[in-house]
């Protein structure tokens, strides 16, 4: 399983860093793990061809995480010219919630003729799942986005790749983490508390039940981008915009 962070910032590109997404590639297939709003720009800046992303999995449904579907799907549709089908899955109300924004963004473009089929999969919480071969299990976690925020635990069956979504602490994340290769953490904040996210005071005291291989840290606003440092310190990975990953 390999990993690369195609955007890793906050909602707000602290940093200059493009919005939360990253690719996950194992086997023969390719999957986006959330899609904000810059991912279009992200992967052209990478270089990286959205016709070979096989399908998109979903943390929760704020814009910095999926707000770049739409660009994606009209992508596939009018200048890449897709023909593969694409696959979005997310938690509950994920369907209504993506027709929505297609038409905000551009009217009447949700009852298209698509070019390509595409279907969305609204993974029930807790119970596991198959999405393009990959057994995800989800958990609810502590962020407000008008339907239910999780983290997610995706499995090739060699590898584990865990990640925490938008959230504050909870012992959902315990679960989430253990046994994980890599556990993917959004660490907001240096310090202090903020609502629905996690400072890094916060997980550093929790470190030791994140029973994961390996731990990065993503999500960061300017006062933990000064912080990278004292994190890397405490042996954690921090994620950059780039950044590859074997798992």
């Amino acid at each position: 399983m390999r990993v690369t962070v195609v955007g890793c910032g906050d909602a707000f590109g602290s940093g200059g860093r493009f919005n939360t997404c990253f690719m996950v590639e194992s086997g023969d297939r390719t999957i986006l793990l959330d899609c904000g709003a810059s991912t279009q720009v992200a992967l052209r800046a990478r270089d990286i061809d959205a016709n070979r992303i096989d399908g998109i999995v979903l943390s929760h449904l704020h814009g910095d995480h999926f707000g770049g579907i739409p660009f994606f799907l009209l992508d596939g549709q009018f200048l890449s010219r897709r023909n593969r089908p694409l696959t979005i899955a997310g938690p509950p109300g994920t369907r209504a919630r993506i027709d929505a924004l297609l038409e905000v963004f551009f009217p009447a473009s949700s009852g298209s003729k698509w070019r390509f089929p595409w279907q969305v999969v609204e993974m029930a919480v807790g119970p596991r799942c198959e999405v393009l071969g990959f057994d995800i299990e989800t958990a609810e976690v502590k962020h407000m986005a008008g339907a239910p925020s999780t983290a997610l635990r995706l499995s090739d069956g060699q590898r584990i790749l865990a990640y925490s979504g938008d959230t504050e602490w909870t012992d959902a994340l315990v679960h989430i983490a253990d046994g994980a290769d890599l556990f993917i953490t959004e660490c907001y904040n240096h310090d202090g508390k903020v609502t629905g996210h996690l400072s890094w005071t916060e997980l550093k005291a929790r470190l030791p039940e994140l029973r994961a291989r390996r731990i990065m840290l993503t999500h960061m606003n300017p006062t933990m981008l000064a912080q990278q440092a004292s994190a890397r310190a405490a042996g954690v990975l921090v994620a950059e915009d780039g950044l590859v990953i074997d798992v």
